[in-house]
């Protein structure tokens, strides 16, 4: 690619380093978070493919990468990240460049982390181009294009028994019941190259645990989200899936382009990738910020008209300065807003679920310190700007799954658990409830540290 760029790196508010290499020219800045396997140095100075596809889409624009925390030339002692994380890390880069609103690139279930910036930061997304998009990793009765059990089981042998050696790839080709050489996560020369692409993405435990958070990621809830401009970039033999996705976003776009390979040969990269470029030039539509992705927290005290009745007035209105001041406390730490205080209730916002449920967690257990126990509910969804403040039904869900909740019980929706993977939580199934005013039954689960 000629002269090698530098690459640098870029310093989060909790001390990580996050490297990054930007590459290309052009009128437009694109952001390309990795899938979590990657290396900035070696995949894009080593591996053809990569290298034919970074050449022609530079052609037209900036376009920057990073290596996930915990892996390639970023920190390595620190915990894998879950999605939340990668999306806050993908704003400390574009922060480190000044960039404001970039074009999101992801490829396959890499763009997990760019639909989910997108959702939540629409402000922050020009728009987006996901690649053969896939919206979940495993099979699921809805959603037949994941992978199966057997292939989770070889793929996590794979790892433990090869990772990091030339055996690597052959036992992942086998994984995927695909012949030594043919178009697989690498389609030049894979054997080699995922082998060495292995050891310098990260170690056998955080490869492990890396390949279980994807397993465990499924985004289509949030999809519906998305208001930035979409296009959906279908390569390969077949469109099924990437169909799929682009009707889970309203106004996607979709281009689909036929052929036996999941990316064009170096060669013909400029071609193949001709029609983004195309897709870019056009003006952008005005982005609507008034529908945006966002996270709620309902919390409420069990139990409070029996409470205000023992302590009297005066011993209750100080228990609840007590319980407010602890509650915003956490809210400030886990940088959640604070919407609506309803006597003994808070309702609050987070722009990622990790958060809101580590802050849930916290005010539950800090208010047994004042004898009182709380109910906590937590979900994620599409939110409307309502007189400065954000509202619709996402709101409604919310408040409706803390009201199902136990005492000292932090309850989430289906959607908060598939974004959350990694992120260290016990999730307890709740079983099925009708959520009153809301169509439909809902899946709930418990929450636990």
């Amino acid at each position: 690619m000629g002269q090698v760029p530098d690459t640098r790196y870029a310093r989060t508010s909790d001390g990580v380093y996050l490297a990054y290499r930007a590459v290309g020219h052009g009128p437009f800045d694109m952001v390309a978070p990795f899938d979590w396997m990657g290396n900035v140095d070696v995949l894009l100075d080593t591996e053809p493919t990569t290298i034919g596809m970074v050449e022609a889409m530079g052609a037209f624009a900036r376009v920057i990468f990073f290596d996930r925390r915990g892996t390639g030339l970023s920190s390595r002692d620190v915990p894998p990240p879950n999605l939340e994380t990668v999306v806050a890390d993908c704003r400390v880069v574009l922060d480190e460049l000044a960039i404001d609103r970039p074009v999101v690139f992801g490829f396959k279930a890499g763009g997990s982390a760019g639909a989910l910036l997108a959702a939540t930061h629409p402000e922050r997304v020009r728009s987006m181009i996901w690649y053969n998009p896939a919206a979940r990793s495993t099979w699921a009765h809805d959603y037949p294009w994941g992978v199966g059990p057997e292939y989770v089981e070889r793929s996590e042998r794979a790892i433990l028994e090869h990772w990091g050696t030339a055996e690597y790839g052959p036992a992942m080709n086998a994984a995927e019941r695909l012949p030594s050489g043919t178009s697989g996560h690498l389609a030049d020369d894979p054997d080699e190259l995922l082998g060495m692409l292995s050891r310098h993405t990260a170690t056998p435990n955080i490869a492990l645990q890396m390949q279980r958070n994807w397993y465990e990621t499924d985004v289509r809830a949030i999809l519906p989200s998305i208001t930035a401009p979409m296009l959906i970039f279908s390569h390969g033999p077949d469109h099924a899936q990437a169909e799929y996705v682009a009707s889970l976003i309203p106004h996607a776009d979709l281009i689909t382009v036929t052929s036996d390979r999941d990316r064009p040969a170096p060669s013909d990269a400029a071609r193949v990738l001709d029609p983004i470029r195309e897709w870019l030039g056009a003006p952008a539509p005005v982005h609507d910020v008034d529908s945006i992705l966002s996270t709620v927290l309902f919390t409420d005290i069990v139990d409070s008209t029996a409470t205000q009745a023992e302590r009297g007035d005066r011993g209750w209105r100080e228990l609840v300065e007590q319980h407010h001041a602890i509650v915003r406390a956490e809210l400030a730490r886990w940088k959640g807003l604070e919407n609506d205080t309803a006597g003994d209730g808070f309702y609050a916002t987070f722009d990622g679920p990790a958060k809101a449920i580590r802050c849930a967690l916290e005010v539950v257990d800090r208010v047994r310190e004042l004898g009182l126990e709380l109910r906590a509910g937590v979900h994620t969804g599409e939110c409307t700007m309502i007189d400065g403040k954000i509202g619709g039904i996402a709101v409604s869900i919310g408040a409706r799954v803390a009201a199902t909740a136990r005492p000292s019980e932090v309850r989430v929706s289906q959607t908060v658990k598939d974004l959350t993977a990694g992120s260290g939580f016990t999730f307890d199934d709740a079983g099925e409830h009708e959520l009153k005013g809301v169509p439909g039954r809902w899946g709930l689960y418990r929450v636990s540290k």
